[in-house]
């Protein structure tokens, strides 16, 4: 089976369809059952207390699609496995975040948080989903779940301001969908397109003003939980060697922030996993920049990774180096901008 063009825009406008319709009923469940993310801390950024659960409407447009998929196509089998595993996996993390969601304001603990997640990440490697230029394959099969554990956390962890992980994962999810289409790898197709729908249907209500609705745990860990999983399955190095890296670029603005953010607490002697305003999000907002426009350049900046991300995929050798160097430079001169804006 080939990838049929038509069949990814369906798959897309599936899952932007049901996300986009789901949510508001959603919306109205949580806020009956009281369910609302309040301003309690000096961590939160919104003003006033936000239902959540969206990420049920997320999840519920990617799994629909890919229920509806797997009954109309004819899927080779080694297709539907993969899809499987971003299945499974996928709502293992969802319910992670659903419970996590639902215990607000304290929460789940971070410790079995990770362990749940670990287990996530275990099935992706069982299903055969592994990076593939690293040897022998326990390494490999090890450096898999750090990367799907650390991208799921960085999804949650840029989840602070609306509009923001929702407009990343859809960004993102396009990105790989154009490096994969060329190599025809169908589960990356399909679930690439899926994705994009879902978070792009989820996105209105998160960003409007009467009706607005945060994607909660249960929504960011999701995305990016199959974001880390679509970025196993294609072929990065077909054209050079350096191309294995895309993913990291595809990804720039959650894995930035996270290691940005990561870095500032340490250095300060904070723990990395308790929350603060140190965000680079934030930080632009305190220069200036109204939230709307801050989305907007983020996501932006995540559009120009994506492309730098298909370009060392197709260049040669040096072209692809010129490229690398070019992101470096860019990274170095940024994360120095915003470590001297002055945060609470």
């Amino acid at each position: 089976m080939r990838t049929d063009a038509a069949l990814l825009a369906a798959s897309f406008a599936c899952a932007a369809a049901v996300s986009f319709l789901l949510t508001p009923f959603v919306r109205l469940l949580a806020v009956r059952l009281g369910m609302f993310d309040a301003p309690n801390s000096s961590v939160k950024t919104h003003k006033e207390p936000t239902p959540v659960f969206g990420g049920v409407a997320i999840w519920a447009g990617f799994m629909v699609t890919m229920f509806i998929l797997r009954f109309v196509t004819d899927f080779p089998s080694g297709t539907l496995y993969n899809l499987r595993a971003l299945m499974l996996g996928g709502t293992l993390v969802f319910v992670l975040g659903l419970v996590d969601d639902l215990r607000r304001p304290e929460g789940v603990d971070y410790k079995p948080k990770f362990i749940v997640q670990i287990l996530a990440a275990s099935l992706i490697v069982l299903f055969g989903l592994r990076v593939r230029f690293i040897q022998p394959a326990y390494v490999a099969a090890a450096v898999t779940m750090i990367w799907v554990v650390g991208i799921t956390n960085a999804f949650n962890i840029v989840d602070i301001m609306d509009g923001l992980s929702a407009s990343q994962a859809a960004v993102a999810a396009l990105g790989f969908l154009m490096i994969s289409l060329p190599s025809e790898e169908l589960y990356v197709n399909f679930a690439s397109a899926a994705l994009a729908g879902a978070a792009l249907g989820f996105l209105p209500w998160n960003l409007s003003r009467h009706n607005k609705i945060f994607m909660g745990d249960c929504g960011s860990l999701f995305i990016g939980f199959l974001l880390a999983g679509i970025s196993l399955g294609t072929r990065y190095s077909d054209v050079n060697d350096a191309g294995v890296f895309a993913p990291l670029l595809i990804l720039f603005v959650p894995t930035f922030d996270t290691v940005f953010v990561s870095m500032l607490r340490l250095n300060k002697g904070r723990s990395p996993f308790l929350g603060s305003q140190d965000h680079f999000a934030l930080r632009l907002e305190k220069m200036g920049f109204s939230r709307g426009r801050v989305v907007l350049m983020t996501a932006g900046a995540a559009g120009f990774m994506g492309v730098c991300a298909f370009l060392v995929t197709q260049l040669p050798l040096g072209g692809a180096v010129a490229v690398y160097i070019l992101v470096a430079a860019l990274v170095a001169w940024l994360g120095r901008v915003m470590a001297l804006v002055e945060m609470k």
